[in-house]
């Protein structure tokens, strides 16, 4: 049995439907808050989906949930940095205290491995590009902090009481479902009105964009062949664009030609890393690879939103 934490969500939803559709046996935990069930349409009335409403920080329902469970997917969380910044309880109330239940049940109910969601911000502002696992982290927002500290947990569990844990740092991961990020809001402006685009920053921010599929294929292929008691991987395209190549992409596929404006600064919000890349060979010497450019993703993408927004 398979439980996917934050599984009504745009990576959760995809990472459930995948398992769905190879005849595991998976339980979503979700309170709704941003996930969405008709993300779950997919999976929803088959006899291997169960879904239970309900929130991490209740460590009574999570270890409820928890019974029966061999392994836990824990993608539930405040995944916004710009919030993290202006209600850093909630983040980590939310990424934090939540984690930790997610672990305390696990352990509780003798779970044998959690496999962990984390992010490349909890680099902060690497010097080193492509950044390797062995950089230091020093985040410079409240959501990577919480990032951090959820790893240091699930390590300390790993190493205490067994539990093998699998950390996957993401680059920043877009597609379908997804209605946050940089690529929704382009979207959103633009068909408000086509003539203009505001961007936040300078346009100039750099960073590594991955499609949802490769995210999922990560996801499943280190949780299998990851070795070590705990463990943590980079998951990125291996390439930096800008936020500017990133918005021409989206309006040629729009076929719409927007005034730029900028919002000014180098950084789009609170806590923005400037630019981002990750040093994926690690994964990648376990078989992964990248198999969607960022211009085919771009399209993929635009196309779900024509066809659904």
């Amino acid at each position: 049995m398979i439980l996917i934490t934050g599984g009504a969500g745009f990576i959760g939803s995809n990472l459930t439907n995948f398992f769905i559709s190879k005849g595991s046996d998976v339980t979503v935990f979700d309170n709704l808050s941003s996930g969405r069930m008709e993300n779950l349409n997919a999976s929803i009335g088959r006899k291997n989906f169960k879904f239970i409403k309900g929130d991490i920080r209740d460590s009574e329902t999570v270890d409820s949930a928890m019974k029966g469970v061999e392994e836990v997917y824990h993608l539930a969380a405040d995944p916004s940095v710009k919030d993290s910044a202006t209600n850093p309880g909630v983040s980590f109330s939310i990424n934090v205290s939540g984690t930790f239940s997610v672990l305390e049940a696990a352990r509780k109910n003798d779970v044998k491995k959690v496999v962990f969601t984390s992010t490349s911000t909890v680099y902060g502002e690497a010097e080193v590009l492509p950044t390797p696992e062995n950089y230091p982290l020093i985040p410079i927002s409240n959501y990577a902090a919480s990032k951090v500290a959820d790893e240091a947990y699930i390590s300390s569990y790993a190493s205490t009481y067994g539990i093998k844990g699998v950390v996957l740092r993401l680059a920043n991961i877009f597609g379908s479902p997804s209605t946050h990020g940089v690529m929704f809001d382009f979207y959103k402006k633009l068909k408000t009105n086509p003539k203009k685009l505001e961007i936040l920053g300078n346009g100039k921010q750099c960073k590594s964009y991955l499609y949802i599929s490769d995210c999922v294929d990560a996801l499943f292929l280190a949780s299998r062949k990851q070795k070590n008691i705990f463990d943590f991987f980079n998951v990125g395209s291996g390439q930096m664009e800008n936020v500017n190549y990133i918005a021409n992409t989206m309006c040629s596929f729009l076929k719409v030609k927007p005034k730029f404006e900028y919002t000014g600064g180098t950084r789009g919000w609170k806590g923005d890393v400037v630019k981002m890349l990750l040093d994926t060979k690690k994964i990648e010497k376990l078989g992964w690879r990248k198999k969607v450019s960022l211009k085919d993703g771009i399209r993929k993408y635009v196309e779900w939103l024509e066809a659904t927004q």
